[in-house]
Parts: structure tokens; sequence; C-alpha cells
């Protein structure tokens, strides 16, 4: 089995600190590499793979000023497929510009949707459904107008994050610095129950951060520490009572929260989008549905099972898990059983 394996180019692969797709994409092609497939990873020039690496993009858009992110997505995607026919079938993570050679080439294709983000993408999704195989990172994710191949929810690395039996009495937010992802409602959370909160994430909205985050920064009980990635990141996800998840949007999926579990860190989630499908209320952390439950389910959240918690993870979104449902579907598509 030959796969392209398509990565996005906003971030190398694997990143260095922020990149969810890229890390998504690194892990599943590391995974499909140790069973022996044969895989092409297309990337930027400066990615890391056990793979074969193939790549025209110098370095990737979002770190260099240089890399104007619309040339060089076309020039990336041309370059993949005008080799298409090297390869069984192609997978790609890269989003939707990449449907616009679907019917230009005779391979297979598999397009992992890393969330729905608007109807306004349709346009480059609906006409495509039966040529590309959609899968979907959580059945709350899945638009009613598309027809999907599969939900495969994400895996990581279970190696990667350290078990912390004890965490912490101080609260923890990881993600972007958005409105979406909910950084002032854990801000309001932690003064309500007078509980320090350490802050993670690249600001993605430079407005929101100077005028709603950056004056409840005062460097004792509300901390900004900006990204991390590495062992500092490990750190951080388990060394606290518990994750605070206060999503004001439909969360496609949510590594920070599946990667603060398997280091035994409960998640308080808003009880939106496919939080339901990775937390286990009352097991490895609270659903919530108003701002006035959450004091409580802070309270609780010291009486969860740390270890219960890891093991949970474990179970349902180990990277192998993840590398076999990819497995499965490519054999499926391709009408292999070996």
């Amino acid at each position: 089995m030959r796969i392209a394996m398509l990565a996005p180019i906003a971030w190398r692969t694997p990143p260095r600190h922020y990149g969810p797709w890229e890390l998504v994409t690194s892990l599943l092609t590391e995974a499909l590499v140790a069973r022996g497939i044969d895989v092409t990873l297309f990337a930027t020039r400066d990615s890391i793979t056990s793979a074969a690496l193939d790549g025209v993009v110098p370095a990737p858009y979002a770190e260099d000023p240089a890399i104007d992110a619309k040339v060089w997505e076309f020039r990336h995607l041309a370059h993949l497929f005008r080799q298409a026919e090297r390869f069984d079938l192609i997978h790609n993570q890269a989003d939707f510009p990449a449907h616009a050679f679907a019917d230009l080439v005779e391979t297979p294709m598999v397009t992992t949707i890393h969330g729905f983000s608007s109807d306004r993408i349709l346009p480059m999704y609906r006409p495509y459904q039966h040529r590309v195989h959609y899968v979907a990172i959580s059945d709350a994710d899945r638009h009613p107008d598309l027809s999907y191949a599969a939900t495969i929810h994400h895996g990581i690395a279970l190696d990667a994050f350290a078990f912390d039996a004890q965490g912490s009495e101080d609260l923890l937010f990881f993600g972007r610095i958005h409105p979406d992802k909910g950084v002032a409602e854990a801000i309001a959370a932690a003064r309500a129950c007078g509980r320090r909160l350490d802050l993670y994430g690249i600001v993605q909205d430079r407005e929101y951060y100077d005028s709603i985050v950056a004056p409840a920064l005062d460097g004792v009980t509300v901390r900004y520490h900006g990204p991390v990635g590495g062992a500092r990141r490990v750190e951080a996800l388990g060394a606290a009572r518990a994750l605070l998840h206060l999503i004001n949007f439909e969360e496609p999926f949510g590594l920070s929260v599946i990667e603060a579990m398997a280091c035994g860190t409960p998640v308080i989630a808003t009880r939106r989008g496919s939080m339901p499908e990775l937390i286990e209320h009352g097991v490895t952390g609270f659903l919530v549905d108003r701002p006035d439950q959450v004091p409580e389910a802070i309270e609780r959240a010291g009486d969860l099972d740390r270890l219960a918690i890891r093991r949970a993870v474990e179970a349902r979104f180990g990277v192998d898990r993840m590398a076999d449902d990819y497995i499965a579907l490519y054999r499926r598509i391709l009408g292999r059983a070996e």
C-alpha cells in the first residue's frame, strides 16, 4: 500500500509548538510507517518524519513572512498531484483546496475534515463527496449535507504524556487565545472559586487578548505563559486540578482535552460539539451547561480518580487505535483484505 500523506503548510510537521492538524498528520504518518506501510509525506521541507519526505515549500507560512500562503499552497498541491499515479491513495489533511485536483487524477482520495468551519465551505465539499472519502473527527462535526466514509477520533502518542498522580490546586487553560475557546470564561471561573489559573496557547485574536485577557493578568492569580511544546507542554497539562475548556463554539474535537486527561487531569467543558464524545461526565471530568455550574465542578474535580482518567484515554484515544481505523478505511476503499 503506497500512501501520499498531504500535510498542511501553516506549520512544520510535526509542529514545534502549535499546529494541531500538522500534529495529527505526523502522528498518523509515523504510526503507518511503523506498520510497514509505504508513506510519502508531502509537507514543508523542514518537516521531520520517518516516512519519505517530499516537498517544495521552504518553510511554514505561519513562521516565515516571506512565504505567501496562497501561492505556496498551490505549489504544494501541484507538486503532489502531478505524481498522483505513483500512489494507491492520497490522504488529504490540508482542507478543501486539494479537492480542486480530485477530478484530474484517478488515485482515490481521503480527506480528514479537521473541523467543519461553516456552510461557506460547502461548495468545495458537496460537489466532491462522491469522489473523495470524507472522514469526520467526531460525530458532532458531521455536516448533514455531506456523506462520510467514517468518523475517526484523533489519537495521541500516550508515551509522550507522563501521568501526574497529584496534579495541583491550580487551574489550567490550554488552547488558542480566542473568544471561541472561552478564555474569559476560564478567568471568571477561577476568580469565582479563588484559584490560580495558568494560560497557555498562541494569541489568535489580538484585540480579544488586549481588551479582555491582558487586563486580567497579574502574574500571580492569572498567568499567561504563551505557547509551549515538549516537556513543558506535558508538565503544564499534568500539573493542574482541572483543565477548563469552557468553549463558545461547536468544538470539532479538542486535542488538549485528551492530552490533559492522558496526564490524569480532569476536564471541565461546556457541553457543546464533541465534548460529550470525549468526556465521561463524573469520571474523566464534568460537562456543564451554565457558568454557575463551573465552581461546583471545580470543587468536585479533586475527587476524581486521576489514574482512571488516564486509563480511559489509553482505552479510546491512543495513536495505534487511530492508525488501525485509518488502515481499515484505506483497505475498504482499495478493496483489499490484507
